[in-house]
């Protein structure tokens, strides 16, 4: 037996999230708590799964903030590692009408890419039934070694291997270096959480299921998750394809953290069930209830601190039973 269910590694900064307009016209942002490895764990957490980070901050307001935020999520921050020459990594979150974002990114460089190879703990990976990573850790080489590092240390203790490569383009020197990294992470993992625009951006393929098949031709990953926004989400598992469409939020503020609230609760569903005999019936239902969190979240600024409980993502599960 394990002590932790899931153990992720790489980024955990500050989300500057639009919050209206001042009284003299100026666009106002709120600080909110975020990064992609972490806003999964905060929903593992949510729903009663031990966790633990592994990762960097500065040593300032900002790292103060975030560590008292994984505190308070009961997130375990024992490799939450402080720099005190390099502050913490912030992302400004501009929001267009149409809901896409677009992010601002101050981090030439920031906290999270200091992470060194020494500072992975070999024992917490090891004792973690779940490793998940992105790619954000792997944009500079001396974090990529450290993603690395536990990549490998994973796989020696057996632990299952979860993958959502977070295509953030400004982050990389070039999209061929972010392609060559994603494709390491692709070549490693258990599971897959991939967007429509990722798959179609790294596949060359327009239909989602070709671009499963491409990355299916070159590795063998056991689960692959396609999220498509507004369109739902699809799982795909041996030769099973589950499509469940989307629980549509009038109250919907933004978009951020929706594919990490979706990306916990496919893993929490995997901690339950396991990867190697998952039916039709148990994908629709995992899918059913990711989906359903992710629309929750977008009705609230931020993600890591506000994931839904259990119980709220039920209850709106319910009422689309019921009045569909």
């Amino acid at each position: 037996m394990k002590s932790y269910d899931v153990t992720s590694l790489g980024e955990l900064l500050i989300d500057f999230t639009e919050n209206g307009k001042s009284e003299q016209g100026n666009c106002m942002f709120e600080a909110n708590p975020g990064g992609a490895p972490c806003n999964v764990l905060a929903m593992l957490a949510k729903l009663g799964y031990k966790t633990s980070f592994i990762g960097k901050v500065g040593d300032d307001f900002f790292g103060n903030q975030l560590k008292s935020s994984l505190d308070e999520l009961n997130i375990d921050a024992g490799y939450l590692y402080r720099d005190e020459k390099i502050h913490t990594t912030l992302a400004l979150v501009h929001t267009d009408p149409d809901g896409d974002r677009d992010f601002s990114f101050y981090r030439n460089p920031g906290a999270d890419m200091m992470l060194t190879e020494d500072e992975v703990p070999k024992n917490r990976i090891s004792d973690s039934r779940i490793f998940h990573y992105g790619s954000l850790s792997m944009t500079h080489e001396g974090v990529r070694k450290a993603t690395k590092k536990a990549i490998r240390i994973a796989e020696d203790s057996k632990a299952i291997l979860s993958f959502d490569p977070n295509l953030r383009p400004p982050l990389w020197e070039t999209l061929d270096d972010a392609k060559e990294q994603i494709l390491y992470g692709l070549a490693h993992c258990h599971i897959l959480k991939i967007s429509d625009n990722e798959i179609q951006w790294l596949t060359g393929e327009d239909d989602f299921t070709a671009g499963v098949n491409w990355i299916r031709d070159r590795f063998d990953i056991k689960l692959i998750l396609v999220s498509m926004g507004k369109e739902g989400s699809r799982a795909y598992c041996g030769e099973t394809m589950v499509e469940v469409l989307p629980f549509l939020q009038k109250k919907t503020i933004e978009t951020t953290g929706a594919g990490d609230t979706f990306g916990g609760c496919i893993l929490a569903y995997v901690l339950e069930h396991g990867l190697d005999h998952l039916t039709r019936e148990n994908l629709t239902e995992m899918l059913t209830f990711a989906n359903a969190a992710a629309s929750l979240i977008t009705t609230k600024k931020g993600a890591l601190r506000v994931m839904p409980t259990k119980e709220e993502i039920s209850a709106l599960i319910e009422y689309r039973r019921n009045y569909k």
